[in-house]
């Protein structure tokens, strides 16, 4: 995320990839020039596009790439030397969540449509480390769309540089310890908003409303699309209640470069509660939730059934209060509307 859900690609220093999330701090001054109304609003947006693994070849190269360890340390600042981290084996719970119980952070215990929809995101930046996000397969024309935060895709800057995108791109739906419990699938091509190439930095526009991203996923080994094998969840582009009740999910990682954090990424998290805006960034909105790091992109839900584990996708995490204001432990999404909406429909009708 883009402050604390991600890292600048650029920045050794920190959690890679604005997909660490945890980066630079934005200034109140700046975010106010760069919230809706204003200049940036206002410009023309069109859909920016970029090709992933279009062959045979690269598909096969991309998916031996993500071996269990590998997929383990993704996000180590130093991989080298980090230890692999050790698998969580909290014991499932096949009893449904109480609906409307508040959930800070725990590890997704319930099964459900989500454990098979969501799962973590790899890639590789431009300087050759890798990283995660968390992303969500959702209802679309050609089954093989995906969405995420737009910093897990690439950085700010001209779209015809190739060193802006991150590559090796592939998602692994109900992630888990290491494993592919799914199957793995490359990313045939994927898409941000035009806005996402203009801003000064990735948190000023992400502050903006711009932060999401969609990729179109290849089919598996067997000629299936990834909907056919996961599931989808429902997508909407509307606009915020006060106080509406959101769940999230994500796979943190903050543990691997901070031995006193909670998470290794190994287990998909949930958090839930009422949802409220950023005091810093109002067009943000948020609930309680302990996650950062590696959770960028994953999906908030509305209308979300613990019984059956399928919701409302209406937006997806975009960073913590350390960038968008308010009460500490606060997890924000960019709320999915009008931008959203050019990035689904283009990806949708995208051929497979």
């Amino acid at each position: 995320m883009p402050k604390t859900p991600g890292t600048s690609a650029t920045d050794r220093t920190l959690p890679r990839g604005l997909a660490a999330v945890g980066a630079l701090l934005l200034s109140a001054a700046t975010a106010a020039v760069l919230l809706p109304n204003t200049a940036l609003a206002a410009e023309s947006e069109s859909v920016t596009t970029h090709s992933g693994a279009t062959t045979a070849a690269e598909r096969g190269r991309i998916d031996a790439y993500w071996t269990p360890d590998r997929m383990k340390l993704a996000g180590a600042l130093v991989p080298e030397i980090t230890p692999v981290p050790e698998d969580d084996n909290t014991p499932d719970d096949p009893r449904p969540l109480p609906a409307g119980t508040p959930d800070p952070g725990a590890v997704w215990t319930h099964g459900g449509a989500v454990s098979r929809s969501v799962g973590r995101l790899f890639f590789t930046f431009s300087d050759g480390y890798d990283g995660s996000c968390t992303a969500t397969v959702v209802a679309a024309a050609n089954r093989s769309t995906v969405v995420t935060a737009a910093h897990c895709l690439r950085g700010v800057g001209a779209s015809a540089t190739d060193d802006t995108w991150n590559h090796n791109l592939y998602f692994v739906p109900g992630y888990r310890n290491g494993t592919k419990p799914l199957g793995g699938f490359t990313v045939r091509s994927v898409a941000t908003s035009s806005r996402w190439d203009a801003g000064p930095t990735s948190d000023a526009v992400a502050v903006a409303g711009f932060d999401t991203g969609v990729l179109v996923a290849n089919c598996s080994a067997d000629g299936r699309r990834v909907a056919d094998v996961t599931g989808s969840q429902r997508i909407a582009f509307t606009r915020p209640a006060a106080g509406e009740f959101v769940h999230a999910f994500g796979y943190p990682k903050e543990r691997l470069n901070d031995p006193s954090g909670k998470y290794t990424g190994s287990r998909m998290i949930h958090c839930a509660g009422p949802a409220g805006p950023g005091t810093t960034a109002p067009i943000l909105w948020g609930e309680a939730c302990d996650m950062s790091h590696g959770a960028s992109g994953g999906p908030h839900f509305t209308h979300f059934d613990t019984r059956t584990g399928t919701g409302t996708v209406v937006g997806v995490t975009t960073t913590t209060e350390e960038l968008a204001g308010g009460p500490a432990g606060t997890l924000y999404a960019t709320r999915l509307g009008d931008s959203a909406r050019r990035l689904y429909d283009w990806a949708q009708s995208r051929p497979v």
